[in-house]
């Protein structure tokens, strides 16, 4: 993981982020933790996917090879 990386993950501790998993899911929740592996601990997450139909998840583990991509909140 590059610094920017690391530097970006940081300062999006304790935010909302956006993750987009494989296979088309993703979750809105507060960056608690991660890892060099990207693994992910999200609190008070949701499932995005169908915003219709919104999935509380609560505080859960994303495994890092599941990511495709974060977005981190506005700066």
């Amino acid at each position: 993981m590059s610094e920017m990386t690391t530097q970006i993950l940081e300062e999006s501790l304790g935010k909302i982020v956006l993750v987009k998993l494989k296979g088309g899911k993703s979750l809105r929740g507060k960056l608690k933790g991660f890892d060099q592996h990207l693994n992910l601990v999200l609190e008070d997450t949701e499932e995005t996917t169908n915003m219709e139909n919104v999935k509380k998840l609560g505080t859960i583990i994303v495994r890092g090879d599941n990511v495709v991509l974060i977005s981190p909140p506005p700066r």
